[in-house]
């Protein structure tokens, strides 16, 4: 059916378009006869209701039903026609001239299209990459780490130190009264880990099994519990045992506790920098991606959909309430999650999603084949059967349009470094590790 495309704004667009009554009435007949088929109605027999009878009860609903699905055919034939990109969901209405009319068969759809994307000169930005090494230094730190998780104690008789476990009672009063949250029996502390109040800890250093101290805490002003905030409490404490850390040696039987399993020593120091490798890798890999990222997005000046920013900042807040509910927050009771608030966002997600698309299209930046197997394998290395995890990415397809979107961006990320001004920074492996233990 013939269309009429109006512009109306910078990306707004209005279609007017028509519908056939003919069609329409007779979609509603092909309907109507196909559930008198299977309707129940008192007195008659399954099959045998007329077709009279099914209008009378469900005519309104099946023809509101067939002129949705005529607007929908004829929008998407004059979208097709006029080869637009539509935005989000358009807002569909009776024409002016046919508001009144008992059944409208003219409609206008207003919606956005997709801007188009010109993309600017990529040699004029500025991008840092980032890169980072493990070093010996860096490979017994880790194995450090490694050691202290398993950790045994040992009873000891002198005073407490920086790195000993303390076990002890303690009662904590305001004013000569007790509180809610400040008695515990047999409480274990490792001494200078910072996880107790500095006076708290400095009470009970240098103290041995067996001693009964008293001392004061200041509760600092931002304190969490809010009787506690700003006040100075009385404690007793008493230790009941101090213990010395012992961490093992590395071994043979180190070794197969970590998984090595003929105990080899070498063979374990190569398994521990082989996982820092890849692990120090994905990680300046992260940085350089977030950093193009950030960068990319000058490439492009364009208006946004209105309609696309809405969609993604609803899609984060109902990411957000998702995460809250999983937390355990009753989502019934809890204040509703602004979508407003995720707009800043949603638009900049919109906007890196529009021109990251036009540098894919443009530079023919779309994964290979190969490329999606070599990312997949890379991810099944790090598994006791490889063979078994790459079958799995394989058969599911929503898993491998997972991993396409990841081969996808980094060749966004190598294309960009290999066009802009680029500034390499090395990281140090402590910063850069940080949080792993």
């Amino acid at each position: 059916m013939a269309s009429q495309l109006e512009t109306t704004g910078t990306l707004e667009r209005r279609l007017t378009i028509s519908v056939n009554p003919a069609d329409i009435s007779s979609k509603v007949q092909e309907r109507l006869r196909s559930m008198a088929k299977t309707t129940r109605m008192p007195g008659f027999r399954p099959g045998k209701v007329p077709v009279r009878l099914v209008e009378q009860s469900y005519g309104p609903q099946v023809r509101a039903e067939a002129l949705g699905d005529a607007i929908s055919r004829a929008f998407g034939d004059a979208v097709q026609e006029h080869g637009l990109r539509v935005a989000g969901q358009p807002d569909i209405a009776p024409t002016e001239a046919q508001k009144d009319a008992a059944e409208p068969t003219e409609f206008t759809a207003t919606f956005e299209v997709y801007p188009e994307v010109k993309l600017g000169d990529p040699s004029a930005l500025e991008v840092d990459r980032y890169t980072a090494s493990v070093d010996d230094k860096a490979l017994e730190s880790t194995i450090d780490v490694l050691r202290k998780q398993r950790t045994t104690w040992k009873a000891v008789r002198r005073g407490g130190k920086k790195g000993d476990r303390a076990t002890i009672d303690f009662t904590g009063k305001l004013d000569g009264e007790a509180f809610n949250g400040g008695s515990a029996e047999d409480f274990p502390m490792v001494l200078g880990e910072g996880r107790m109040l500095p006076d708290f800890e400095a009470g009970v250093l240098g103290k041995k099994t067996g001693e009964t101290v008293t001392f004061d805490v200041k509760f600092p002003d931002d304190y969490g519990a809010e009787h506690l905030a700003g006040k100075t409490a009385q404690f007793e404490v008493t230790v009941k045992k101090v213990e010395g850390p012992e961490l093992p040696e590395v071994d043979a039987e180190f070794a197969k506790q970590m998984g090595q399993e003929d105990g080899d020593v070498e063979k374990f120091r190569a398994d521990v920098r082989s996982n820092l490798e890849r692990e120090v890798r994905q990680r300046v890999q992260s940085r350089t991606k977030t950093a193009v990222m950030d960068k990319i997005v000058g490439l492009a000046d364009i208006e946004l959909p209105k309609a696309l920013v809405e969609q993604e900042a609803e899609s984060l807040a109902a990411r957000m309430r998702e995460d809250l509910a999983a937390r355990g927050l009753d989502m019934r009771k809890a204040p509703p999650v602004p979508t407003d608030a995720f707009n800043e966002q949603a638009t900049r997600r919109v906007r890196l999603g529009l021109i990251v698309s036009e540098v894919v299209r443009e530079n023919a930046l779309q994964a290979k084949p190969e490329q999606i197997r070599k990312q997949i394998e890379e991810f099944a290395s790090t598994y006791e059967n490889p063979a078994e995890v790459v079958r799995w990415y394989f058969s599911d397809r929503d898993r491998l349009a997972e991993v396409e979107a990841l081969v996808v961006e980094q060749n966004v990320v190598d294309w960009l470094l290999s066009k802009a001004k680029v500034t390499d920074h090395e990281v140090g492996f402590d910063e850069l590790m940080k949080g792993l233990a």
